[in-house]
């Protein structure tokens, strides 16, 4: 793509931080009003906030965290996660979506996680997260992150201390800053592991309702922490087999309180999560769920008893999801069990999305739907969401073209491709504005 296709902004400072950068804006579409310019780089509108493009960076555990429990600084992020999340918000991207950052202590799926459940502004924690989210902003992008808690596959060692020899996970014990005694999970005991009989993980314990209860207004006091650092968007963790999808299943919840059995007792951590976070955010901030949209159960002896969650209990979730004051549901898969029958093709989770989005707009309802997985090329990433925009839809849907999502969400596309949005602009024609620094390397 020649130089004439980009566009370096004014060189003005960009505010929030103690040195000079330019106030970057790479990746915006130049006409972004164009009827020919694809809906991947048309602005997405989310409540208050505007994102350029409609290509996120999906949350990615690093696992590069101080680890000793008696630090200050455990669970900060650090000058590691500004040059691998900066460097992707320099490069383009509309937003980039933190990590899985624990909500407690125990939620943490390795002693290396991110974590903010310190209170107050003049925690290492907080100081981390905000250092992060100022150099995004300065780069153009909003910023997300992910709260989560690991339920019972937390307290293992980071991957590659795992692939050493090993396969799969290995427990972290105290000697690596561990919590084996404190791993939890909505039912407890050694039949609740993530692989009953195997020591790759910890039994788990029970919560009781009270801490239950405590675990939703972590949730809220890590929301409010994010916002008063400056993130732009709360994304729920709700996938993956963690705590509240394990919460969400019939094969890993067999409790009898007010969070065990129907359909109705299983999805109220999810309720409760994202009512007391919605009422310490601002009314303008987003509010994402990420979601195991089936966990690949069926069939399989863990739910021949129980069932398992499916897309029909995504389906059913999906609908409640207004009220609840999520306005974007991330649609991922599995994770829950080690039975899971998944063969990931190319589209594998893109349909999941698709078929979600369309019960969403058969109910009358705006809840926007994000796709993920082994998305790869710019071509295909277009067609997932071209004609999701109002202005174009008509057009598109007319021509056949339904789109599968309103957003798309890469993660290890951009380990391999940091430059992805830059690519993906090339590909499609579209002429993107560039940041000042790098704007040499188009001459």
């Amino acid at each position: 793509m020649g130089s004439s296709e980009f566009q370096s902004p004014p060189v003005i400072k960009a505010r929030g931080l103690p040195y000079f950068t330019p106030a970057n804006n790479g990746g915006a579409a130049l006409n972004p009003q164009d009827p020919s310019t694809p809906t991947l780089f048309r602005p997405l509108q989310i409540r208050g906030v505007t994102l350029k493009n409609r290509i996120m960076v999906a949350p990615m555990c690093t696992y590069s965290t101080n680890s000793d429990p008696s630090s200050p600084a455990v669970g900060a992020l650090t000058d590691f996660h500004i040059a691998h999340l900066g460097h992707l918000a320099s490069k383009g991207v509309g937003l980039v979506i933190i990590e899985a950052t624990a909500v407690q202590a125990n939620g943490r799926i390795s002693p290396n996680d991110s974590g903010l459940w310190q209170e107050g502004t003049d925690s290492e924690q907080f100081k981390g997260l905000q250092r992060v989210v100022n150099f995004i902003h300065s780069q153009g992008a909003k910023v997300a992150i992910q709260l989560a808690h690991a339920g019972r596959k937390a307290s293992t060692v980071a991957p590659w201390l795992s692939w050493e020899g090993k396969k799969g996970s290995i427990r972290a014990d105290e000697t690596v800053g561990g919590w084996p005694s404190n791993v939890v999970g909505p039912s407890g005991g050694e039949e609740h592991k993530w692989a009953p009989g195997d020591v790759k993980f910890w039994a788990p314990r029970e919560l009781s309702t009270s801490e239950v209860e405590e675990v939703v207004q972590a949730f809220a006091r890590s929301a409010k922490i994010a916002a008063q650092a400056g993130i732009d968007v709360i994304e729920i963790h709700g996938a993956h087999g963690y705590l509240i999808h394990e919460f969400l299943s019939p094969v890993t919840n067999m409790r009898t309180d007010k969070y065990g059995g129907s359909f109705e007792n299983r999805i109220r951590i999810v309720q409760e999560v994202a009512a007391a976070i919605r009422a310490t955010i601002p009314a303008g901030m987003p509010l994402f769920l990420r979601i195991s949209a089936t966990e690949w159960l069926e069939g399989q002896p863990a739910a021949e008893k129980t069932g398992s969650w499916d897309m029909e209990s995504s389906a059913q979730l999906a609908k409640l999801l207004p009220e609840l004051g999520i306005d974007f549901l991330d649609v991922s898969s599995g994770g829950n069990h080690k039975e899971q029958k998944l063969e990931p093709h190319t589209n594998y989770q893109i349909d999941l999305a698709a078929q979600l989005r369309k019960v969403i707009q058969q109910a009358g309802q705006k809840t926007l739907v994000g796709a993920v997985g082994l998305i790869t090329e710019a071509e295909a990433a277009g067609k997932i969401v071209q004609g999701a925009d109002e202005a174009v839809a008509t057009e598109e849907l007319l021509a056949g073209q339904e789109p599968k999502a309103d957003a798309v969400l890469l993660a290890r596309q951009f380990l391999r491709e940091p430059e992805w949005v830059i690519t993906a602009a090339r590909k499609l024609g579209v002429p993107i504005s560039f940041p000042v620094q790098f704007a040499r390397g188009l001459l």
